[in-house]
């Protein structure tokens, strides 16, 4: 079966070639679904060129901009899998991806030179290309340019990996979440009926492209359909509004975290900003809170919850714009095509109303990690993702996220396992023992507290600690407080035990954090 099955950008150029696909709303460039096959096929050409073979990596070190999904359906057509690296990393948190995925070429933004430099180096990745909005002539264009567009098509399924999305490890390192091409579709399917995505749909995208909830929610949806995008560099609150406002632009579907509708919300042109033209507001990536969601939905904007991972699309469940006010809390219920179940701690299915262990499966489910047999083995019981998501059904079969069986916490959206940041902690030859927990933050939602013991005649204060998280860790994953204690709680083996850390420093009216 050939990859021309999976060609979004040949079907959409040969049905409506002419229509705007991506608006890059820092440059001004419109680029047409012609255009954008066009560019895909001259990369494909490109890269095959260097030597790039079905299965060989590309990674993005970019902010928004057409270029991702430029390389994305060049890599399609020729087998390669994407790799789109978060450029708020570190050079050495960026080290190791790359170290893990050995691209053969990196395609780097020029404000990312200098990091793109050291990894190239480092990591010894034989061909690159430089991105400049501003240098029609930079190595980017050049390639395009210089390439005829002709590639061999590589023979492809359903389950080939399609591109390489990383996430934070709970054993301190990042894992490689494979995304195949069949979860790419059925994620535009799950997701797009109940955001109402057809060839009409338009979306401001402002989550960062390297995230999943960037790409596929709606962006790869909304180009599967035959739909626009609108693409922004850096958030900001008030030209976000600026542009949901605009008639011209007839924006119908936006999707954040909570941390942008609240920053959007607080602004002083909220009140006044036109949003009649949304058909849908998704929401997701960490709870909502009651007061976010009552201000979008008071200016009568159809707000949409859900809860999914990068392993899962990332769409699992959606709770319909009709049912958020009434179901306050809850995640929804399952995707078309997934199911779930919640199983207690001997594997059994629990019954509507108790809390267990949220479990998935389904063909949006990811088949594993990349280069990490055992943690792929160690996530997976009888084809079942486990989630590591303590959660219930009520009644009426609605699920409800009540605590996290892991560690993990959510900080602005992103995703921080507090092993990671342990990890850097240990590298302070002061420090004897370290623990991070998340705790609430009025901004981010969460962020994270270091609670450290001092080996004996060590002296150490908070603003180095900080400084050397600050070095080696991206920013939202830097601990905003820092606690020095005699000697961490543990039980009789010996455990952290984290919960006693929350109870001592999470105020109890606080929400939930584990």
């Amino acid at each position: 079966m050939s990859v021309k099955y999976y060609d979004w950008t040949a079907y959409h150029a040969d049905m409506r070639g002419d229509k705007v696909a991506i608006l890059d709303l820092d440059t001004h460039n419109e680029l047409t679904y012609q255009a954008l096959e066009d560019h895909a096929n001259r990369l494909a050409s490109w890269l095959q060129g260097q030597g790039v073979v079905k299965g060989d990596r590309v990674a993005m070190l970019t902010p928004n901009c057409p270029e991702v999904f430029e390389a994305q359906f060049a890599c399609s057509k020729i087998g390669a899998i994407c790799i789109p690296l978060n450029w708020r990393l570190t050079v050495p948190e960026l080290e190791y991806i790359l170290g893990d995925c050995t691209p053969k070429v990196l395609v780097f933004d020029t404000k990312f030179t200098a990091a793109a430099s050291q990894l190239m180096d480092l990591c010894k990745v034989p061909s690159q290309l430089q991105v400049d909005e501003e240098d029609a002539n930079c190595s980017y264009q050049q390639a395009l340019h210089a390439a005829s567009g002709d590639y061999e098509a590589a023979e492809c399924t359903l389950d080939d990996v399609a591109m390489i999305m990383y996430t934070s490890g709970t054993t301190g390192h990042p894992k490689g979440a494979m995304i195949t091409y069949g979860m790419n579709f059925y994620n535009a399917v799950n997701l797009g009926i109940p955001a109402n995505i057809s060839a009409n749909a338009v979306q401001l995208v402002v989550l960062p492209l390297f995230h999943t909830g960037g790409m596929n929610c709606y962006a790869n949806p909304i180009l599967h359909a035959g739909g626009r995008i609108l693409l922004m560099r850096d958030f900001e609150p008030g030209r976000a509004l600026a542009i949901l406002g605009d008639a011209s632009f007839g924006v119908t579907h936006f999707f954040g975290v909570p941390a942008p509708y609240q920053f959007m919300m607080q602004h002083a042109d909220f009140a006044a900003t036109d949003l009649s033209r949304l058909i849908t507001a998704g929401v997701g990536g960490a709870p909502c809170a009651e007061a976010i969601l009552r201000g979008w939905i008071d200016r009568g904007v159809p707000l949409i919850q859900g809860w999914g991972m990068t392993e899962t699309s990332p769409g699992g469940t959606a709770l319909d714009a009709n049912d958020v006010m009434r179901k306050i809390g809850s995640a929804g219920k399952p995707l078309l095509h997934t199911e779930i179940k919640i199983i207690g701690d001997e594997g059994e299915t629990l019954p509507r109303g108790e809390v267990g262990e949220l479990l998935i499966r389904g063909p949006n489910i990811t088949p594993g990690y990349w280069n990490k047999p055992e943690a792929t083995e160690s996530s997976f019981v009888d084809g079942w993702l486990k989630t590591g998501d303590a959660a219930r059904f009520d009644e009426e079969g609605f699920i409800y996220i009540v605590d996290r069986w892991k560690d993990m916490y959510i900080a602005g959206g992103e995703n921080v396992y507090p092993a990671e940041v342990e990890n850097v902690l240990y590298q302070l030859e002061q420090v004897a023992e370290a623990a991070i927990i998340g705790v609430p933050d009025d901004r981010w939602g969460e962020t994270g507290k270091a609670v450290l013991v001092l080996k004996p005649g060590q002296t150490l204060d908070a603003d180095a600690v900080v400084a050397h998280c600050i070095t080696n860790l991206a920013k939202f994953k830097v601990p905003s407080s820092v606690e020095f204690i005699d000697a961490l709680p543990r039980n009789a083996t010996g455990k952290v035990l984290k919960r006693a850390l929350r109870e001592r420093y999470v105020d109890e009216n606080a929400p939930a954090i584990s």
